[in-house]
């Protein structure tokens, strides 16, 4: 058995060994000369490809570079309250110039505007450090823009309108209507604050605020109100009578001689200027009295013992001694009332009482 098995080994062995030279000489090449032993290799040969035409592609036209821009202003930026936002510099300068430029309204009062630019007022903004502020300002940023208002300016304006603008109060005062005395009632006047108003106009051109801008004014009060009216006469000549007023109210009544025909008591709107007790007499400068002397206080007076002169030389309200000539035209203009009705009068009296004399 084991003899069978080598012989069957051995077998193997030749055939591999024949199948490896049949392999051999298959891949040989040609030209090898049988039978020797030296061989000759013929050179490889290389097949290439046959060249292939084709177009060159066009080279890509250049890209331009992108054109330079200046940046923006960041969005909600503002300067001196103007929206900048999103704007080249240069036009947000001339915008808040535009909009500074732009007149200032004063209410001067309730019916009446006046408007004034910055430049009246010689007001000017420095507008380009502003913007460069605003150009590098974070967004939403609020950008002071600085203003120079000269004061002087500003209050010289102001008392400009103020000469236009401002009212002097008006006194109460009695008029004569009829045979009757109408009370006229006082106005307070008016006087516009210089100071507080051009304060105030800087201010608004300072913040770049161009809304209404109202005008203050200080009252003034007048003197004489309508409780300080007082008392007022009426003297009616030719009905030879006397009308006490008080404060327009008619209280008494009096009857008076009035002037002769050749010397009529005069009529018009007069006051009270002088009051005298006991006072002397004097002679007028008139043709009449030419002859006569001074008389002192006493009974024989002509004045009685009350004298009260009126704006109209020589002419006045007095008593008299002679009470039988009351009701008549008796005196030399003057009124004469008797003695007692003159005192009572001399008290509710004063000096710029006013006096009318009507001729009915």
């Amino acid at each position: 058995m084991r003899a069978a098995a080598q012989a069957v080994g051995v077998g193997l062995l030749a055939a591999c060994a024949a199948l490896g030279f049949a392999l051999a000489v298959a891949l040989a090449p040609t030209g090898a000369v049988a039978g020797t032993s030296q061989t000759t290799t013929a050179p490889p040969t290389t097949t290439e490809p046959p060249p292939t035409t084709t177009e060159p592609e066009p080279e890509p036209e250049p890209t331009p570079p992108p054109s330079p821009r200046r940046p923006t202003i960041a969005d909600g930026v503002t300067v001196g309250g103007v929206a900048v936002g999103g704007l080249l510099p240069y036009e947000a300068a001339a915008y808040v110039r535009e909009r500074f430029a732009k007149p200032l309204v004063l209410v001067v009062t309730p019916t009446r505007k006046v408007r004034v630019t910055p430049s009246e007022l010689g007001a000017r903004a420095n507008v380009r450090k502003a913007i460069g502020r605003a150009h590098f300002a974070r967004p939403g940023a609020r950008v002071p823009l600085s203003v120079r208002v000269p004061a002087l300016r500003a209050r010289r304006f102001v008392e400009r309108l103020g000469r236009e603008y401002d009212r002097a109060p008006v006194d109460a005062r009695q008029v004569l209507q009829g045979i009757r005395i109408r009370a006229i009632p006082s106005k307070d006047g008016r006087r516009l604050q210089r100071l507080t108003n051009a304060r105030a106009i800087r201010i608004a051109l300072k913040t770049n605020v161009r809304g209404p801008v109202t005008l203050r004014y200080g009252a003034l009060r007048p003197k004489v109100t309508e409780r300080d009216l007082g008392p007022a006469v009426i003297i009616l000549r030719e009905s030879k009578k006397l009308r006490y007023f008080e404060s327009a109210k008619l209280l008494r009544m009096f009857g008076v001689a009035t002037g002769q025909p050749s010397f009529p008591t005069p009529v018009g709107a007069f006051e009270i200027v002088t009051l005298q007790r006991n006072p002397w007499w004097y002679p007028p400068p008139s043709d009449w009295a030419a002859d006569e002397e001074p008389v002192p206080p006493g009974p024989g007076n002509p004045l009685g013992t009350r004298w009260m002169g009126l704006s109209e030389p020589y002419v006045g309200i007095h008593g008299t001694p002679d009470a039988a000539s009351i009701g008549y035209s008796a005196s030399h203009g003057c009124i004469r009332m008797r003695i007692p009705d003159a005192e009572w009068l001399f008290d509710h009296v004063k000096i710029g009482t006013p006096v009318f004399i009507v001729a009915r």
